[in-house]
């Protein structure tokens, strides 16, 4: 299930690309509403204009009152028409981001569903052999074999908490770092340097080196 979500998952560039289109045809709206606001003033300051030195004042008044506005308004509608698209269309760029995006977020929650899932199928085996081991068909009089079996379960667990990513922290003998120790106490030491962990009381533990849970230590003050 996990590869099948994976084959659908657009790539970065498909990403990348799907953003440009969508800034470009905002770009492009924003443009086409300056460009009408533009023609709208040149329309308004040609109407306030007098006539040309060189024509006759009859001339000019002979001329149909309405012909200017009329070329102005068909410039407009036009303008106002190219505007209507490019704000349609960037609508429908967010519209259709949108959906990518929730269709994204949704097949990403499927696919750790999917990886809590097998996990947890593994560590439900490990459950099992703790169920068989304290039956009371399967106690065994032998405290050597018994805890041999706990060791193989354990082995068993601790391989399956490493297969998923697991990291644990056993910071013996290491300089103290706050970042991934937490000090309880110091105390002085005659072979471990000073702000060298001296015990380790609670190991740590991290996945793909993000900090799950520091590692609580004691720490040497020196001789």
């Amino acid at each position: 299930m996990a590869e099948d979500l994976n084959e659908q998952e657009p790539t970065a560039e498909e990403k990348a690309k799907f953003e440009q289109d969508v800034l470009k045809a905002a770009e492009d709206a924003m443009k086409m509403e300056a460009e009408a606001n533009k023609a709208a003033d040149q329309a308004a300051g040609e109407a306030q204009e007098q006539p040309a030195a060189d024509q006759p004042a009859d001339a000019a008044a002979e001329q149909p009152a309405e012909q200017a506005p009329e070329s102005t308004e068909s410039a407009e509608d036009v303008l106002k028409a190219e505007l209507a698209a490019a704000n349609d269309r960037n609508l429908r760029l967010m519209a259709e981001f949108d959906n990518y995006r929730r269709r994204t977020a949704k097949e990403q929650l499927e696919l750790i569903e999917t990886a809590n899932g097998k996990l947890l199928e593994k560590l439900s085996e490990v459950q099992d052999n703790f169920e068989r081991a304290f039956a009371s068909e399967n106690k065994a009089q032998d405290l050597e074999a018994f805890e041999k079996g706990m060791q193989m379960i354990y082995n068993q667990f601790a391989k399956i908490l490493t297969d998923a990513g697991l990291e644990q922290i056993d910071p013996t003998g290491a300089e103290f770092d706050p970042n991934m120790h937490e000090a309880l106490m110091q105390q002085p030491s005659e072979t471990v340097p000073e702000g060298h962990v001296v015990t380790v009381f609670q190991k740590g533990y991290k996945f793909k080196n993000k900090i799950l849970k520091t590692a609580k230590v004691i720490v040497s003050s020196g001789k």
